[in-house]
């Protein structure tokens, strides 16, 4: 029978009878450490999947290897794969119209480390497993056989098989630099949070109403991704804004009064009319109009 064969049959029964080959820790009041994310104003830069790829390829997950990551005419194995290599942030960018209102939407993903997660039940090894004292979802090299069950049972596609090792590797919240005591407390955050150019990454105790991730999901409206899947995922998303709109009833009379208070003034209609009173930007006038 073929390899693939009983490995989908294996996954099928497991899910069928609910099997569980690893179990879950306990839940309890310990830090539920997760990222939020947020798509108004993510630009998708891809920094963050840069910034995770050159911590992690020297970390606890490395290497992460790439294989033909400038072309695609190369084959691997006898087959036209074109470029591919182990990412744990991976970026997705839709179209998205609703009404009049019509934008591009960047979607960040990477594991996110569900308190449910089908990837650890799954694993036959213990290799995958979830940390019972932050919550953050592993995977053991070690005992990895590379069966790739944990990434079948993964809807949000968050595993990735590096062919070289031949195990799998995935997002691990950069566990080896939010604990590291020689950074300093600003910088224990994860890779991706750290270099965000928009500040559209956030990271924290999602497990602490009084957290400012918790108030952030609470005050926006974060969600999870596929709630259906029942998973519970950690990571939240915050939904994009409206365009032109304010939940802010104060940030909308600053903007109503600035329109008022622009219209009310007068726009000159030549340059006759401005009055320059510094000298040198009067010589570059006059030398500029000759």
């Amino acid at each position: 029978m073929p390899q693939t064969l009983m490995k989908g049959m294996l996954h099928c029964a497991l899910e069928k009878n609910k099997i569980a080959m690893t179990t879950l820790p306990q839940k309890s009041d310990n830090p539920k450490l997760g990222l939020v994310i947020d798509l108004d104003v993510c630009v998708g830069c891809h920094a963050c999947a840069v910034n995770c790829k050159e911590w992690n390829a020297g970390g606890h997950s490395g290497p992460l290897t790439d294989w033909n990551a400038y072309s695609g005419s190369e084959k691997h194995n006898g087959r036209d794969d074109g470029a591919w290599g182990v990412w744990f942030n991976r970026i997705h960018s839709y179209e998205v119209s609703e009404n009049e209102d019509s934008r591009t939407v960047h979607f960040p993903r990477s594991c996110l480390h569900c308190e449910e997660p089908a990837c650890v039940t799954v694993c036959p090894t213990g290799a995958s497993y979830k940390r019972e004292e932050d919550g953050i979802v592993l995977v053991n090299a070690d005992t990895c056989i590379g069966c790739k069950l944990c990434s079948w049972a993964c809807p949000y596609g968050a595993r990735e098989y590096d062919h070289t090792d031949g195990v799998m590797k995935k997002c691990t919240l950069c566990i080896d630099r939010i604990y590291n005591q020689n950074l300093e407390e600003i910088d224990r955050v994860p890779a991706c949070v750290s270099t965000c150019p928009t500040n559209a990454r956030h990271f924290g105790d999602l497990n602490d109403p009084n957290s400012a991730v918790s108030k952030l999901v609470e005050d926006r409206g974060g969600y999870d991704l596929m709630p259906e899947m029942g998973y519970s995922p950690t990571n939240k998303y915050l939904p994009p804004r409206a365009r032109g709109k304010s939940d802010n009833p104060d940030q909308k009379l600053n903007v109503e009064a600035s329109k008022t208070d622009q219209e009310s003034k007068q726009i000159p209609e030549s340059n006759q009319d401005l009055e320059i009173k510094n000298p040198l930007l009067r010589w570059v006038d006059v030398v500029l109009s000759r």
